[in-house]
């Protein structure tokens, strides 16, 4: 098989962001960005950032370092967000439309607002029956760990490249839209690429009706693993791509690491 073509198509979509963090510039508590002599100058006019030696590029480095660093986070996990609803799209025959998933829910203004999830997949959706049976035997587990007896037509994903917020607000925010999903009959599916995911995290969200796929390729489970998931369910070796890929996608990211951490 030549895997060539999705290769190329897939590895744009997880890189295609990461590029943007390349060219951050702190803005250093100013409107705009500012550049490495503008740091210089503002610094420097400063008696004791310039009296103790801030106003040096290294530390102009630093902040541009800190900032992208949580750009590169960011755009990672956007990039995982793409390269997953395109993976529901090829293997299972989605439309963008279908992909998708949004609700409306009253704002504290009195006025509706829409809230969406990063993707989905609704049963009635999928034509072939080898990929329909995947997808009902999946949920038909993933009922039974949640422990739900209603009616369920899908599946709604929340994709992260890891999650480690210890954020509240977020966290409630999250446990909010897997009711509204479950109101929808779509069981909820945090999905983290990474392993890279606070443990007290997972509990509360398994403990809150979402079913938490971790980026744990050893893990056979397609009910706790996003590989395996991947496979049993998109018929796809998200494994074998990365392993397939990696040099490039390494080659690449070290590019925009070396330009993050030049101050120039």
């Amino acid at each position: 098989m030549d895997h060539a073509p999705r290769d190329v198509a897939y590895r744009e979509l997880l890189l295609e962001p990461l590029r943007r963090s390349a060219s951050y510039t702190p803005k250093m508590g100013r409107r705009e960005p500012v550049a490495l002599a503008d740091f210089t100058e503002m610094y420097g006019a400063d008696p004791l950032y310039s009296w103790v030696g801030l106003d040096s590029p290294l530390m102009y480095a630093a902040h541009r370092a800190a900032g992208a660093m949580t750009s590169l986070y960011r755009q990672l996990g956007i990039g995982c967000e793409r390269l997953w609803r395109q993976l529901l799209r090829d293997q299972l025959g989605l439309s963008e439309e279908q992909s998708t998933w949004s609700y409306q829910t009253p704002s504290s203004a009195g006025t509706q607002r829409t809230l969406s999830l990063d993707a989905r997949i609704d049963q009635r959706d999928v034509i072939a029956p080898t990929d329909l049976a995947r997808v009902q035997g999946w949920l038909t587990r993933a009922q039974s760990l949640l422990e739900i007896e209603t009616p369920i037509t899908g599946v709604v994903f929340e994709i992260r490249q890891g999650y480690k917020s210890k954020d509240s607000k977020r966290q409630n925010a999250d446990i909010d839209n897997a009711s509204h999903a479950l109101k929808n009959s779509y069981i909820p599916a945090a999905t983290i690429l990474s392993m890279q995911i606070d443990q007290d995290i997972q509990l509360r969200y398994r403990q809150n009706n979402w079913v938490v796929l971790v980026g744990d390729p050893s893990e056979t489970d397609p009910t706790l693993s996003a590989y395996a998931f991947a496979e049993s369910v998109l018929d796809f070796d998200l494994v074998e791509f990365f392993t397939r890929n990696t040099s490039l996608i390494k080659e690449e990211v070290h590019s925009i690491l070396s330009r993050i951490l030049d101050p120039r």
